[in-house]
């Protein structure tokens, strides 16, 4: 008799390269208040090259509990997922277990975030190597990384509560 097995691929962190984060809060589709959304990519800069960064990628988010191509996770309900939103004194810090990045939020993303109590987080497999940090990125650039559907369908989606100090 056999057992389902969780296939385990090593990976190292440094194939994973440069983890960005990047926010933006709008209007839900379904009304009510804005929503506060992150996204995090890597630039493709990791140490066996942008295949190996997406492969790793992809390991890192199945052991913090996130599915690639699955539906969108609400981590305040599902257990053994291993990601974490902290919001303090206008920054957002989210934590997984393989990084930790610092999200500097303007005023309309705080409220946003704090309106709704919780915020969506995309993981994308598929490296960003154009968003670079301290370059700009447009609406209509991020729009066409964040809404294309090869990107959509590659990442990792979930909601993540609002938790803050005190």
């Amino acid at each position: 008799m056999t057992s389902p097995q969780t296939s385990i691929h090593p990976y190292s962190p440094a194939q994973l390269g440069s983890q960005i984060v990047i926010g933006w809060s709008g209007r839900h589709p379904e009304g009510g208040p804005d929503v506060a959304f992150l996204l995090t990519y890597s630039l493709g800069d990791g140490q066996d090259g942008p295949v190996a960064g997406q492969a790793a990628m992809r390991t890192a988010l199945d052991r913090a509990g996130l599915q690639v191509g699955g539906g969108v996770v609400d981590t305040a309900e599902k257990s053994g997922v291993q990601v974490k939103l902290l919001v303090q004194s206008g920054q957002a810090v989210l934590t997984l277990p393989h990084f930790t990045a610092q999200y500097p939020a303007p005023a309309e993303w705080l409220a946003a975030a704090r309106d709704r109590g919780q915020v969506y987080g995309m993981f994308a497999t598929r490296p960003w190597p154009e968003a670079v940090p301290g370059r700009p990125v447009s609406e209509d650039q991020l729009r066409a990384f964040a809404a294309n559907p090869d990107i959509v369908a590659t990442s990792a989606h979930c909601m993540m509560p609002v938790r803050a100090l005190g």
